[in-house]
């Protein structure tokens, strides 16, 4: 398959690229988007946070089942 047959199977091209961000330029205006943006990344840090907060809850469940089964 070539390239040219990947991007009209939904992989979004330079051109749609900026019609995205003349679209989200116009629907909230220049001033709108740092804030949209600081939103995001405080969405992104706390998604991060979860994930990191997850894992290690994994990790602490996994090693108190390793001293219970040791303990027996």
């Amino acid at each position: 398959m070539h390239f040219s047959n990947l991007t009209t199977l939904g992989m979004a091209g330079q051109w749609m690229w900026i019609g995205i961000i003349v679209l989200i330029i116009l629907m909230f205006g220049g001033s709108k988007i740092p804030e949209l943006m600081r939103g995001v990344g405080r969405g992104v840090g706390e998604l991060q946070n979860g994930l990191r907060e997850g894992k290690e809850g994994i990790k602490k469940d996994e090693k108190d089942e390793k001293e219970e089964k040791e303990a027996k």
